[in-house]
């Protein structure tokens, strides 16, 4: 199975593909959001969620997401018809890092995604010229809850922070956060028992499928990877960025 279609079936059970609860996810949107008409853009949208949770929400807003998954972009274009919101929402099958605006957006959303810049630096400088003057970037990264041990830097590479030092690359490219929300021990529980879970879950419905196996195997390696080791050395922040005055 590649890495879209797993993560697909990963997080099929989970409001968004990050370590956010329901309510988290609202307060972060509504902190975000333009109070009447504006454009959103997301870089690495998946399945839409965050977008599609906003423009139910909010029916002066339009939207743009940005993806390499097709059959993720397909899955949220679905979505979007059975919510009545499709004329509403444009989809670019293309790499993030190479889609080009025609006009500027009031919100421009990248969470979990900033690996596919190169990082979170890499992602602000890319959001940068896609906001309008007042726009907010809303982003969403791993940071070092403690220091981390040699597995956890093999798992998810050196490119992290603590929280301090995270906000403080942030503040040193010329962001103010605005408002933020550093997912709680309980918020990244559930989001790997839902990973993993939901992983398991599939494969054990689909005994026939020739990706079953795989799935499983899968399943059971991040399992452990997160409870023996990663499991409170790892954290997640969302941002609401703005941009600091010239």
């Amino acid at each position: 199975m590649d890495r879209q279609q797993i993560s697909r079936i990963a997080h099929r059970h989970h409001p968004v593909a990050a370590p956010l609860s329901d309510g988290s996810v609202a307060r972060l949107l509504e902190r975000a959001l333009p109070a009447g008409d504006g454009r959103l853009l997301d870089l690495g949208c998946g399945q839409g969620a965050w977008l599609l949770r906003a423009l139910s929400a909010r029916p002066g807003l339009r939207a743009v997401g940005v993806d390499l998954d097709a059959d993720g972009l397909t899955a949220a274009r679905q979505a979007a018809e059975q919510l009545g919101v499709v004329r509403r929402l444009g989809l670019h099958h293309q790499d993030a890092r190479e889609f080009e605006a025609k006009e500027p957006f009031d919100a421009v959303f990248c969470i979990g995604s900033t690996h596919a810049f190169g990082g979170l630096s890499q992602t602000l400088a890319a959001a940068r010229p896609l906001l309008a003057p007042s726009g907010v970037a809303v982003v969403g990264e791993g940071y070092w809850q403690r220091e981390p041990d040699p597995a956890s830097l093999e798992i998810f590479g050196d490119g992290f922070h603590d929280l301090a030092g995270t906000v403080a690359r942030v503040t040193a490219d010329g962001w103010i956060p605005v408002y933020g929300h550093t997912s709680s021990a309980a918020e990244l529980d559930e989001y790997e028992f839902c990973w993993t879970g939901s992983l398991a879950e599939w494969a054990l419905d689909h005994p026939a499928d020739p990706g079953s196996a795989d799935a499983l195997r899968v399943a059971a390696e991040h399992r452990e990877e997160w409870l023996g080791g990663y499991r409170g050395v790892f954290g997640f922040v969302t941002l609401v960025l703005r941009r600091a005055a010239p």
